[in-house]
């Protein structure tokens, strides 16, 4: 292990040594927020310093072993225990570089995912209802809660615009890779002469902000209005203005919501969306800052990226962010998505180590 790995682990340990004195503090206690932070903080240090102590001591029962070979009587046995401290060391390494690398705060949170159409007409609306199918099957899949904030339905079928909210375990540690332009390769059904056609959609996956997050958007700097729901619905929907659209001012940026009977319930929806949409703006100004330093491999942000290709008549899904090539896009678009995500949370933690280990 490269001795700056080793340094940040001594800095590590420090830190875990203040945070338990900040934890014995009562004051401490009284902010139950700060508390959670500080206690989930501590909790992930110490856990990542214990596998550094059992690392040292691997490390020095391997030098134990090694000033015994030389002794006749002992020689086999401390053969054993060499190799067998070598690959604890080197399995320890391994799960300490993993343990370093920068965490995505976000991680953990829930995530609204918006598919919306884009070049192709129809055809793109269709390919988006499509992608919506794949990630409904993915979230099932991963025993996610799924629901619909809003949408808005193509004419042949498909959305020109859908907004759905995903609920469980790492939701968007898992979807965050999906934000980008996703093109898809295929011949329409209204298609006469069997000609192939390119159409594309843009996702965007964003974490849902706290609650709390709420009470800092300026009530004068948003305009919210009622409208009736579109779509299906029954007489209720069509009598009742429960739907709800809410512009905030000074960016522009809307977000609305018409699946709940309740207008209470879709304004909290919709302003939910609306926080998430903010966030992610300043996230994107963020990543634009960072990558005119050092472009990121993966998840810039850019909505206009063509992270992905869908191509029909091979079977075939190219990411073009990691070279991924695969063969079974039946499966894919049914929701078996793991592979993928697997491989671009791969790429990137392969990046951050090697950010990590230069100092970048």
């Amino acid at each position: 292990m490269k001795e700056s790995l080793r340094q940040q682990l001594e800095r590590l340990a420090l830190r875990v040594q203040e945070l338990d004195a900040m934890l014995a503090d009562p004051q401490l206690g009284n902010d139950r927020a700060r508390y959670r932070e500080v206690a989930r903080e501590q909790a992930q240090a110490a856990a990542v310093v214990a596998l550094y102590r059992t690392l040292q001591k691997r490390e020095r029962e391997l030098q134990q072993s090694r000033e015994l070979i030389d002794d006749p009587e002992m020689a086999a046995l401390a053969r054993q225990e060499e190799a067998d401290a070598l690959a604890d060391i080197e399995r320890l390494q391994a799960q300490l570089q993993t343990a370093l690398l920068p965490r995505d705060p976000d991680d953990e949170r829930n995530a609204f995912v918006e598919i919306r159409a884009g070049t192709g007409g129809d055809e793109s609306a269709l390919f988006a209802g499509d992608l919506a199918r794949m990630y409904l099957r993915y979230a099932e899949r991963q025993g996610w809660r799924s629901e619909t904030m809003s949408e808005s339905v193509s004419d042949l079928g498909g959305y020109k615009e859908v907004v759905f909210r995903f609920e469980g375990d790492n939701v968007y540690q898992r979807m965050k890779f999906e934000s980008g332009g996703h093109r898809v390769q295929r011949v329409p059904a209204t298609e006469a002469q069997g000609r192939i056609h390119t159409s594309a959609c843009t996702v965007a996956v964003l974490p849902e902000p706290d609650e709390q997050a709420q009470l800092m958007l300026n009530p004068a700097e948003l305009r919210i209005d009622t409208f009736r729901a579109s779509g299906a619905g029954g007489q209720h929907v069509n009598k009742t203005d429960s739907a709800i659209r809410i512009t905030h001012l000074p960016t522009g940026i809307v977000a609305e919501c018409q699946d709940d009977r309740s207008q209470h319930r879709n304004k909290a929806k919709a302003m939910a969306v609306l926080l998430a949409r903010l966030r992610d703006r300043e996230r994107d100004e963020r990543q634009r800052k960072e990558a005119a330093e050092r472009r990121n491999l993966i998840g810039s942000g850019d909505r206009s990226d063509r992270i992905r290709t869908y191509n029909f008549p091979q079977g075939r899904l190219t990411d073009h962010r990691i070279g991924l090539t695969l063969y079974r896009l039946t499966s894919i678009l049914d929701g078996d998505l793991d592979e993928v995500v697997q491989a671009l949370a791969a790429a990137r933690a392969q990046q951050q180590l090697e950010a990590l280990e230069t100092g970048a």
